[in-house]
């Protein structure tokens, strides 16, 4: 049986999650994971596919608000042991506009976030975002 306070915790997490993305706030971010988070996100390009442990996590985290993405939290939804963030991500760098809806599923463990995995509404889109800069 889900409680109201269970509930309550879930979205005080989804809440703390974007607030440390919006506030750059890595510190904090990384006490959110277990110690063998992992992070997984579809596309081909430098934030794209799959991290292990939480400071792999934060290290992403890091690099994609260093792209100057703006965070904005639409809902946190929750399951019976799970929870799961619609977002709206918004920047433009280069002259390239992101402009994506996404959904971030995180499950649980204990009370900290296990493994997330990020669905999103334009990946050719964050592909060319975020794309691999050549190197001199």
């Amino acid at each position: 049986m889900t409680t109201n306070e269970d509930l309550g915790s879930r979205h005080a997490l989804a809440a703390a999650f974007q607030r440390c993305l919006a506030e750059r706030d890595w510190v904090t971010l990384r006490t959110l994971f277990t110690e063998d988070a992992t992070w997984t996100l579809p596309g081909d390009n430098q934030v794209s596919g799959h991290v292990e442990g939480a400071d792999a996590v934060v290290e992403r985290a890091r690099l994609i608000a260093g792209f100057g993405l703006r965070f904005d939290l639409l809902h946190v939804l929750v399951s019976r042991d799970n929870m799961a963030l619609s977002l709206h991500n918004t920047a433009e760098r280069d002259g390239v506009v992101l402009d994506e809806y996404l959904a971030t599923v995180c499950r649980l463990r204990d009370g900290r976030i296990a493994s997330v995995e990020t669905y999103l509404s334009d990946v050719p889109g964050m592909n060319a975002f975020f794309a691999q800069r050549d190197q001199p």
